[in-house]
């Protein structure tokens, strides 16, 4: 007997679910960016698609990471902006602020490390595959050290095995 072919997904629960989980991100980063600022320990690396519609910052900053981007917000992080579909912040890099203006579809990953709390988000339309992504090595991400200059950080001890 043969099996009927399973039935598409006419309503996207996929991309239904991945804007809700990208709702998570907004909500920690309003509250971030309220007056008391993080709480305890939070602090959050947040990977995004450099390429991605709408995202904006220094030429010279974003060509560095033509592909993908972490940055860190814990310390030293200003004039943070959660928007309704899209963030902007401002760090340092190279003892330079520069201000970035993410939109959350081009976010790709949120951790907080403090408590091992991860979303991984499906490329913004119009990327290389999963499989691509998976078979690509990280470029190296900039994250704000606590001398408020730009250091390399690698998510590979962040990363699931």
């Amino acid at each position: 007997m043969a099996q009927d072919p399973p039935a598409q997904d006419l309503m996207r629960y996929e991309a239904m679910a991945q804007d809700a989980l990208r709702g998570v991100v907004k909500a920690a980063l309003k509250r971030a960016a309220a007056p008391e600022g993080l709480p305890g320990a939070h602090h959050f690396y947040i990977t995004f698609k450099t390429d991605a519609p709408g995202v904006s910052g220094p030429p010279d900053l974003l060509g560095k990471y033509p592909d993908e981007m972490t940055i860190v917000l814990q310390h030293q992080y200003w004039d943070l902006a959660p928007g309704e579909t899209f963030f902007s912040v401002t760090l340092q890099f190279g003892g330079q602020p520069k201000r970035l203006s993410v939109p959350y579809a081009a976010v790709t990953r949120f951790y907080d490390p403090s408590v091992q709390f991860l979303l991984q988000f499906e490329a913004p339309a119009g990327e290389a595959k999963a499989e691509e992504l998976e078979a690509e090595a990280d470029p190296p991400a900039a994250a704000p050290a606590g001398d408020g200059e730009a250091k390399i950080v690698s998510l590979d001890q962040f990363r699931k095995k």
